[in-house]
């Protein structure tokens, strides 16, 4: 079946990347390649948190090391999404979906087979690369694929696939070193990533849509502002990233975000004098004059430096503060993960006919989640604690469901297909940075809540003291992802009655 390709109207030239007509049942089956590539990258960032102490016992690693075998992961994940957001808006994003799967396969394998720590910290690395260069592919084939009402179901499914493998992957990762052993289960979790991704490749080489017709045009990506971007994100992640709360940490590291002030302003004044001679930026700031896009993306911020906290301060909690094994520990996120997919679904088909309102709604609900765990850990008594978690946490899931899937389509409904990867790109970068600033501010109020009580309080007291201060961070910014929230859905509104009464009567 040939693919149908529409120009994107205002260009005036052969576009660069093309809205796509396949049959219902073709769209459907690329469609669940890409989703399916989205959550084995994002189960990836929860999934090796569990497994850090095996590690440690079975390569000796330091404390640095498995910072940066979890944070050196997220780190070149948020470096690469935009630089190859912007270059499948301009080329094939089908090749380059395969190629980033490929690698992260192969980079999987390595980190199965790694002898040392050495190997698996660069093959960490590696592997952030490769899904920094395919998932910017997979929001960009999205906006491709699909049109109005149909756009905001896959969404839909998209964000229940992304909440399910966001909350499930310290229950697998737990699962996988049980039956590994603790030598070597830490191995499974990777070993696992290998058939799946064969089979992935498989079925994208053959089901993923071409995405754009030939063109002799050189590719633009603006190489001295990828450097700028580059030590942009470094800067600003590097410090929260090794931030563990513990007394040892650098506190030198801080000034890098002077460095990430300096760069951050010749970016933008660069990307500005780039677009302004006539070429393509690397990031569009034109984008950011969307209140649509501007405000989704900083409501997705606020929202993911929030959510993996609540994971692992949960997953701590109960691991440290009473003595669960870590599966059964991660069990109790899967009321969050089973009633987030279901109510993903759910918000994306409703988020057309009641747009913003769903969002609130959601997040209101994932508020009340955060208060109800805090009180359980001081009031509940130990030995129903978990349970009583875990039904909140189902509460919480119906509530992020209609978040993240609602808000993702809301905030690129308004985006031109031709800049859908960049756009998608800006707000998963969103996301990596919010999990890394939001994963050290709790830390540091967890252990610094720890190492301040210790020997004044009892062990359980003190761990319930340290979740309700680490949770604390986590409520804020749920309320700060809010009042975004209401900002928009204002602005909606207000822009609604003058385009009414301009209209006239």
């Amino acid at each position: 079946m040939s693919d149908r390709k529409e120009p994107v109207a205002g260009t005036g030239a052969q576009p660069q990347t093309l809205t796509i007509a396949l049959s219902p049942a073709r769209t459907w089956r690329a469609y669940w390649v890409c989703v399916a590539v989205a959550a084995l990258t994002i189960l990836d960032l929860s999934k090796v948190n569990v497994a850090l102490p095996s590690i440690e016992a079975a390569l000796g690693a330091g404390s640095t090391e498995l910072q940066l075998i979890v944070s050196g992961y997220v780190l070149t994940f948020g470096l690469f999404l935009v630089p190859m957001g912007r270059l499948g808006d301009q080329r094939s994003r089908r090749m380059l979906f395969i190629v980033g799967l490929s690698l992260f396969t192969l980079a999987s394998l390595a980190c199965a087979l790694a002898p040392n720590t050495t190997v698996l910290l660069i093959a960490r690395l590696v592997q952030g690369i490769a899904a920094g260069i395919q998932m910017p592919q997979v929001l960009g084939l999205i906006q491709q694929l699909f049109q109005g009402k149909a756009r905001g179901r896959a969404f839909g499914l998209f964000g229940a696939t992304i909440g399910v493998a966001t909350a499930f992957g310290p229950t697998l990762g737990g699962l996988m070193i049980a039956l590994g052993g603790p030598t070597d289960g830490w191995r499974w979790i990777f070993w696992i990533n290998i058939p799946l991704g064969l089979i992935a490749i498989a079925l994208a080489a053959w089901l993923l849509p071409s995405t754009r017709l030939p063109s002799k045009k050189r590719v633009e990506l603006d190489p001295f502002g990828v450097v700028l971007f580059a030590v942009t994100v470094v800067s600003l992640m590097w410090p929260f990233l090794f931030t563990t709360g513990s007394p040892d940490d650098n506190p030198s590291r801080w000034w890098l975000l002077v460095v990430f002030v300096l760069a951050a302003t010749a970016f933008v004044a660069w990307e500005r004098r780039y677009a302004a001679s006539g070429r393509k930026p690397l990031l569009p700031l034109g984008l950011f004059r969307v209140p649509s896009f501007r405000n989704g993306t900083l409501l997705q911020t606020a929202y993911f430096t929030a959510l993996p906290s609540m994971f692992l301060l949960t997953t701590l909690y109960l691991q440290s503060g009473l003595s669960i094994a870590p599966v059964y520990a991660g069990m109790v996120t899967i009321g969050f993960a089973l009633a987030s997919a279901a109510s993903s679904w759910i918000g994306g088909n409703i988020v057309g006919k009641y747009g913003r309102p769903v969002v609130v709604w959601g997040l209101a609900l994932v508020l009340l989640c955060v208060g109800g765990l805090v009180i359980t850990a001081l009031y509940a008594p130990d030995s129903v604690t978990p349970y009583v978690m875990a039904a909140i946490m189902t509460v919480g899931g119906i509530g992020g469901g209609l978040v993240i899937a609602p808000n993702q389509t809301l905030t690129l409904a308004d985006i031109p297909v031709k800049q859908g990867g960049v756009a998608g790109s800006v707000g998963q970068l969103g996301q990596r940075i919010g999990a890394a600033v939001g994963t050290a501010v709790a830390l540091a109020l967890f252990y610094a809540t720890i190492y301040r009580e210790d020997g004044t309080e009892t062990q359980a007291v003190i761990f319930h003291d340290a979740y309700a201060f680490g949770m604390t961070a986590v409520g804020l910014f749920i309320a700060l992802a809010f009042i975004v929230a209401v900002i928009d859905l204002s602005g909606r509104r207000r822009a609604d009655e003058t385009r009414a009464t301009r209209a006239g009567p």
